[in-house]
């Protein structure tokens, strides 16, 4: 029986193997592990992934998210919710409408990524 090699690429095209071998990284607390955690369990639904990406690219209240993704407004507000107490968004009120902003732009970034990637699979 023959085994036969392995022909797998990287992004850069190298083979897995050929890749230098890094030095293992800081090695975090078991408070930060936890806190990353619970940031992604945070962005793992849906409709938050959709919100994130509506923020992206500007600041909305929740009629325009609403009208936006096509979902209701309680459904909409509870996952609001969620990501705030994630510290991913924060509103700011603005008469009788709240306009929510993402926090920063890391936390897009993993969503954005998460979406190409798996774009690039389909």
């Amino acid at each position: 029986m023959s085994i036969a090699p392995d022909t797998r690429r990287d992004s850069e095209g190298e083979h897995p193997e050929e890749r230098p071998i890094a030095a293992p990284g800081p090695v975090r607390t078991p408070r930060t592990l936890a806190a990353a955690g619970d940031l992604l369990r945070a962005l793992a639904a849906p409709v938050r992934i959709a919100i994130v990406l509506q923020l992206l690219e500007h600041a909305r209240c929740v009629h325009d998210l609403v009208d936006a993704l096509g979902v209701t407004q309680p459904l909409i507000s509870q996952h609001l919710r969620v990501l705030k107490a994630a510290g991913v968004v924060e509103g700011e009120r603005r008469g009788r409408e709240v306009l929510y902003t993402l926090v920063d732009d890391h936390l897009a970034h993993i969503v954005v990524d998460a979406v190409a990637h798996v774009e690039e699979d389909a």
